[in-house]
């Protein structure tokens, strides 16, 4: 069963009333609704997860293979974003400083999903967050699809007159186990010390 926390998703409910893009021209036709995607995380239908090959912040192609035997934190987001994800990055952060010696056993990854902006500075940005942080990059298609087997909704919002523009996306925290499997998920803003209570317990078992 999914990790829940109810308190967030009044929040996300109402981001999901709001415009859903269906699939555009180009982009992977497996591609789900907002509200599909959370209905199927929320519900535990259908799986999560699955091989992926990215690009690193080193500029190696990582595989989600390489990281057997830790459990895996998965993060979707950007470095534009200006308030949840480095709020939810810095929640990993903290929650991984907990838990000492033991936050070895797993293994941090953000996932950009606006490569046109962020492959460049994927390493400067993860400087400021826990120092395991993977940060992956790829293709547009390359991200959709990976982002498609995590039900990881995000969408281009419309530029403003100066160029600049801004991602709408669910901020999901994903926790895969030690063979790749998943877990569960935390919504956004779930904080530091119950990161902490959910990793310690995973990382027992």
């Amino acid at each position: 069963m999914p990790i829940r926390q109810a308190k967030t998703w009044l929040t996300i409910a109402t981001l999901l009333a709001f415009g859903l893009p269906l699939a555009k021209a180009g982009e992977p036709p497996d591609r789900f609704t907002a509200v599909e995607m959370m209905e199927d995380l929320m519900y535990g239908r259908g799986t999560v997860g699955g091989p992926f090959t990215l690009t690193d912040q080193a500029g190696e192609r990582r595989s989600d293979s390489d990281f057997r035997g830790k459990l895996m934190i998965v993060y979707f987001g950007y470095t534009f974003c200006p308030d949840v994800c480095p709020a939810d990055l810095m929640a990993i952060t903290q929650a991984l400083d907990a838990l000492g010696p033991e936050a070895d056993g797993i293994q941090p990854i953000f996932i950009t999903i606006d490569p046109r902006r962020d492959t460049k500075v994927l390493g400067e940005y993860l400087k400021a967050f826990h120092k395991s942080f993977i940060g992956l990059t790829g293709t547009p298609n390359e991200i959709r699809k990976v982002a498609n087997a995590y039900k990881a909704f995000y969408a281009k919002l419309p530029p403003a007159r100066d160029g600049d523009y801004a991602i709408d996306h669910t901020g999901i925290i994903y926790l895969m186990g030690r063979n790749g499997e998943y877990l569960g998920f935390m919504p956004p803003q779930t904080d530091p010390e119950k990161l902490t209570e959910i990793l310690r317990k995973h990382l027992s078992k």
